[in-house]
C-alpha cells in the first residue's frame, strides 16, 4: 500500500473534503481525487460518500483513518528525526491550557524564541481531552495539560503547580452559603476542560450534583460573566488579575487544600522522537530546581 496515498486520504478525512486536502498537499484536485479511487480501488471498498458540501467517511474509511494517521505521525517524525542534528530549529507544535497559556507561558516563549530564533514555534490552545487525542495523534509533540494524565502512551512530568479557587460576584459570602440558597449556575469552558470536571467534582461533594451549566470560550467571557452574576467559575488564584480584585469586581473563595492544589504537567509521546527543539523548549519551561535535576 502507498504511503502517499495514505498520507492524502488522511488529509480528506481530517478535512472533509478534496480541495481543501489539495490545498495543503500543495497539489491539484484531480490529483488526490485520482488517488483516493486508486486506493479504494486497491482495497475493494469506499472510504468516502460524496454529497453537495464535500465528503464524509464511509465504515471502512472511519476503520482506516487510524492507522493512516499513525502511518502519516511516524513518517513525520523519521523525517525530523533523520535532520535532527541537535540544533534546535524548524517547526515545533506544542499545546496548552488557555490558563497556562495566558499565566505561565508568555515569559517561556520570550525566553525561548530569545535563545532559539531558527525554531518556528506554534502554540495550540484546548482543553486537557483536545490537548492528549492532539499528542497521541502525533498532531503535537507535546502540550502542557491539567494531571494527572496516567495514559500508558503517554510521559508526563510535572511542569507548574497551581492553586484553584472559586470565583464568585462581589457579596457571596462563601460557596456552603451560595449552595445552601440552592442557585449555583457553573460557568465554564466546552466539555474536556478539567477545571470545569473538578468544580464538578466539588460541588457533586456539597450536594450539586448536575449544577446548570453556562458554557464560553474565552476566559475573559467566563470573568465577565462571573462578575455580573450569571454564576460560579473554578480557575488559578494567580490568573485572578488586580484589576478584577481592586475593583471588587469578582469575589474569590478559597478551597481545603485537597481541593485546591493541581498540577500543570507536560505530556508527550513514550515512543515519539524527543527532537532538540521540543529539549530546548522544555529546557525553558522547566521550573530551576527541575530543569537542573533534568540535566
Amino acid at each position: 500500500m502507498d504511503a502517499s496515498a495514505l498520507r492524502i486520504f488522511e488529509a480528506v478525512a481530517r478535512l472533509g473534503g478534496m480541495s481543501r486536502a489539495a490545498a495543503e498537499l500543495n497539489t491539484v484536485q484531480s490529483n488526490v481525487t485520482a488517488r483516493i479511487r486508486q486506493l479504494e480501488a486497491r482495497l475493494g471498498v469506499a472510504l468516502f460518500e460524496r454529497h453537495a458540501r464535500g465528503v464524509s467517511l464511509t465504515p471502512a474509511g472511519r476503520r482506516l483513518l487510524p492507522y493512516a494517521a499513525r502511518l502519516v505521525h511516524l513518517l513525520e517524525e523519521a523525517c525530523r528525526a533523520a535532520r535532527d542534528d541537535g540544533t534546535p530549529r524548524g517547526p515545533l507544535r506544542v499545546g496548552a491550557l488557555e490558563t497556562t497559556a495566558g499565566l505561565r507561558l508568555p515569559p517561556v516563549l520570550a525566553a525561548f524564541a530569545a535563545a532559539h530564533p531558527a525554531v518556528d514555534l506554534s502554540l495550540r490552545t484546548g482543553t486537557t481531552c483536545e490537548l492528549v487525542e492532539e499528542v497521541l495523534a502525533g498532531r503535537l509533540e507535546g502540550a502542557f495539560v491539567c494531571g494527572p494524565v496516567d495514559h500508558p502512551d503517554l510521559a508526563e512530568e510535572t511542569v507548574f503547580r497551581e492553586e484553584l479557587a472559586v470565583l464568585t460576584a462581589p457579596g457571596v459570602a462563601s460557596l456552603d452559603a451560595l449552595v445552601r440558597r440552592g442557585e449555583v449556575r457553573i460557568v465554564v469552558l466546552r466539555a474536556g476542560c478539567s477545571y470545569r470536571q473538578r468544580l464538578e467534582t466539588i460541588l457533586a461533594r456539597r450536594g450539586v450534583p448536575r449544577p446548570r451549566l453556562l458554557e464560553f470560550g474565552t476566559l475573559e467571557a467566563i470573568l465577565g460573566c462571573v462578575a455580573a452574576g450569571l454564576g460560579v467559575t473554578l480557575l488559578p488564584r494567580a490568573l485572578i488579575g488586580p484589576v478584577w480584585r481592586e475593583e471588587n469586581r469578582v469575589a474569590v473563595h478559597a478551597l481545603p487544600p485537597a481541593e485546591a492544589r493541581v498540577e500543570t504537567v507536560f505530556i508527550r509521546r513514550h515512543d515519539g522522537h524527543l527532537s532538540s527543539a521540543l529539549a530546548a523548549f522544555l529546557a525553558c519551561a522547566r521550573p530551576p530546581a527541575t530543569a537542573q535535576a533534568a540535566a
